[in-house]
């Protein structure tokens, strides 16, 4: 069972891999989701557990039995979580999956368990704020259970979190899942980011690729862009990374299935920022082939499925580039895309937005213009051809009118109302 959201980059090849090994069920919700889409599944309301084993036992009940669930991003994996005991399937404790998801739990589990991480506080959006003069700034402003860098900033004094809370009170405001109404403020780590991609067997984590990410990430927002693999972490850094994010998961009760780690290196150590019970997000999972061929997605599956394969490095390098969103408005156009996929290096160059789409830069927006994937000799090779096809892409954006209704005016005798309305950029 696949537990996919709408929209979701990770739907078609983890569909791909499961289907080669097994049948599927595809599960998803509302009326705008995969299964209503073409594809073959069950619609459920994934917010009512009770409802969902009911439905997945009359599922049964005509025949069907699952092996594995798992779920396709950070909610889904909980949902999954959360439904696999009551079908007497194998997978993470609920509890485990909750932190990995709820940013503030998980801070809490990391420090109690002696694993580097920030100077951190939870503000509660909806009550009385505390003093906020003395705080160690500069600060990182997060949401509790975003992802992709959505509602995060940095800020630097006072009147900057005072404004930022506002700001992510109002994004978390037009989110029908953003149902924790408060923040979590950490110290900014300065350093060197990079990401793990690994897989938990038994407890033990097993490093499948580290992420060098190139170019600083010091805010104001923190846009993931470049990432390559090889790290240029030497063997023994490269271990203590694992080795703490092995004791990050084990804090938080995980013990099978994918990890992906967010840290950041300076002279003090290893940082954990995040560890989510999922891959990595995008279709960043396309830069990973692992033993005879395999991708990361059926390197997952075989495991859900109580397969156990070899896993090997690639040669070479790889990376991608998660094309950011240059500003708001509405896609015109895309200009030197051929240029750009001639650059010598560059496999892919992939544009998810489409022409008309209102593009949402960060900390509003969620989404990426698309992806550029490269391949060299080394690390550097790699950088340089992603960054130089980028440059070579131009997009095109029009201004946003939206119809905006104005307060209704009485009329002087008070019978009559007139709606009058303007267009507001």
């Amino acid at each position: 069972m696949l537990i996919a959201p709408f929209g979701s980059y990770r739907t078609a090849p983890f569909l791909a891999a499961a289907r080669a090994r097994a049948d599927v069920v595809l599960v998803s919700e509302g009326a705008a989701n995969v299964v209503s889409s073409g594809l073959p599944g069950l619609r459920l309301p994934l917010h009512d557990l009770d409802a969902c084993e009911r439905a997945v036992r009359e599922e049964i009940d005509r025949g069907g039995r699952f092996q594995a669930i798992l779920g396709l991003d950070d909610w889904g994996t909980e949902v999954a979580g959360a439904l696999a005991p009551r079908l007497g399937l194998a997978g993470n404790p609920p509890q485990a999956l909750a932190a990995a998801r709820r940013k503030d739990r998980g801070r809490a589990l990391l420090q109690a368990a002696g694993v580097p991480v920030p100077w951190h506080r939870v503000l509660a959006l909806d009550g009385p704020l505390p003093d906020l003069a003395d705080l160690p700034y500069p600060l990182v402003l997060k949401p509790v259970a975003l992802s992709g860098s959505r509602g995060v900033m940095r800020v630097d004094d006072e009147a900057g979190l005072r404004a930022g809370l506002a700001r992510l009170q109002a994004i978390l405001g037009r989110d029908d899942r953003a149902v924790w109404n408060r923040a979590l403020i950490e110290r900014f780590v300065q350093g060197f980011e990079i990401a793990l991609e690994g897989l938990l067997l038994g407890g033990v984590l097993q490093t499948l690729a580290i992420f060098d990410k190139p170019e600083p990430l010091d805010g104001p927002f923190f846009e993931e862009t470049y990432y390559i693999t090889p790290s240029r972490l030497d063997a023994a850094m490269r271990e203590t990374v694992r080795e703490t994010v092995e004791r990050g998961a084990r804090a938080y009760g995980l013990r099978e299935g994918p990890i992906h780690a967010e840290c950041r290196l300076n002279a003090e150590g290893v940082w954990v920022i995040e560890i989510a019970a999922r891959t990595i997000g995008g279709l960043c999972g396309r830069l990973l082939r692992f033993g005879t061929g395999l991708s990361l997605e059926e390197l997952v599956v075989r495991h859900a499925l109580g397969e156990r394969v070899a896993i090997g490095a690639r040669a070479g390098a790889a990376g991608v580039l998660m094309i950011p969103i240059p500003g708001l408005g509405l896609l015109k156009r895309v200009e030197g895309l051929m240029a750009a996929d001639r650059v010598p290096g560059v496999v892919e160059v992939v544009i998810d937005a489409r022409e008309g789409q209102e593009l949402v830069p960060l900390p509003e927006g969620a989404s990426y213009l698309g992806f550029i994937f490269a391949e060299g000799p080394d690390p550097a090779a790699v950088y340089d051809a992603l960054k130089t096809a980028h440059g070579h892409l131009h997009f095109v954006l029009a201004p946003v009118w939206r119809p905006t209704l104005m307060p209704t005016v009485e009329a002087a005798a008070g019978a009559t109302r007139i709606a009058t309305a303007t267009l507001q950029a």
